[in-house]
Order: C-alpha cells, then structure tokens, then sequence
C-alpha cells in the first residue's frame, strides 16, 4: 500500500467523509472494495463471480 502513516489515512478519511457524506461512505468503500477485488482477479486470470 506504499508508506502510508496514520496521519495520511486521517486526513484521507477525513476528506472522504466530507466529500462523500457519512451515510454514503460504507456504500462507496464497499464498491471501491469490490472493483479492486474484480481488477485484482482480473490481473491474475480468475474469475470466481460469474
């Protein structure tokens, strides 16, 4: 994930909360989730979501 410290993470949620909305934030971290899941599958050939 890089050299990411728990002061970027904060201020990363932080503005994300802003942008997005608290009631909003699971429903987008749950897709962002999934597309990185899918992308992830992707790149080694499988695919177990048919």
């Amino acid at each position: 994930m890089g050299n990411l410290g728990l002061s970027e993470l904060l201020v990363i949620f932080i503005v994300a909360l802003l942008v997005i909305g608290p009631r909003r934030l699971p429903e987008v971290a749950r897709a962002i989730g999934e597309a990185v899941k899918s992308f992830q599958d992707a790149i080694k050939g499988t695919s177990k979501r048919e």
